[in-house]
C-alpha cells in the first residue's frame, strides 16, 4: 500500500567538472544523511576514475563510495531532477540544459585535488580532502530545506557560500 501523505523525495543532481571528488563526496554524503528526503546523484561533464583519496577519507567517516562510478551528465539529461547543484565553476559554465522545472543551484567548493598538488606530503593532501568532505558535509546536512533560499539569494544576485545558513 502505498503512503499517500508521504512527500516523495526530492531528487538532486551534484554536477562537478570529472564526477571524481566533490560531486562523489555530495552524493555519498546525501545518501548517508538524508536518502529518506533526497534521491541523490551525481556527475559530471567529463568523467575520470573516482579519487582514492576522496574513497579513504569518505571511509573515515563511515560513508563507503568504494563503488562509486563516474557518469557523464549527457548520460542524465533525459532525467528529471528538481535541483541541479554544480559544485565548481567549470560545471557551473558548462552546465547542459535541463528541463525547465529544474531549478540550477550554483555552490563552490574548493577542489581538494588541485590543492593536493602543492601538498609537501600525502598527509597534507588529506588534509585539503577532509576540509573539501566536511564543508560538503555540512552542506548536504541542511537540504533540503535550504535550497529554495540558497536559490532565491543566487537569483537575487548574491554569492551563495558553500557555508551559508548552517
Amino acid at each position: 500500500m502505498v503512503d499517500e501523505a508521504r512527500p516523495s523525495k526530492v531528487k538532486v543532481l551534484f554536477l562537478c567538472t570529472h564526477n571524481s571528488c566533490r560531486s562523489q563526496m555530495a552524493e555519498g554524503w546525501t545518501h548517508k544523511l538524508k536518502s529518506d528526503v533526497v534521491e541523490a546523484h551525481s556527475a559530471g561533464t567529463e568523467t575520470r576514475k573516482v579519487d582514492p583519496y576522496v574513497i579513504k577519507v569518505m571511509m573515515e567517516d563511515g560513508v563507503n563510495i568504494y563503488n562509486y562510478k563516474s557518469k557523464h551528465v549527457d548520460t542524465m539529461v533525459d532525467q528529471e531532477f528538481d535541483y541541479v547543484i554544480t559544485v565548481c565553476d567549470d560545471a557551473r559554465e558548462v552546465c547542459p540544459v535541463f528541463p525547465k522545472a529544474t531549478k540550477l543551484l550554483h555552490v563552490r567548493f574548493d577542489d581538494p585535488s588541485a590543492m593536493a598538488e602543492d601538498a609537501r606530503s600525502e598527509k597534507e593532501s588529506l588534509q585539503n580532502y577532509r576540509r573539501i568532505r566536511d564543508e560538503i558535509r555540512k552542506f548536504v546536512a541542511t537540504i533540503p530545506k535550504s535550497l529554495d533560499r540558497l536559490i532565491e539569494r543566487q537569483e537575487a544576485g548574491e554569492p551563495v557560500q558553500n557555508d551559508e545558513d548552517q
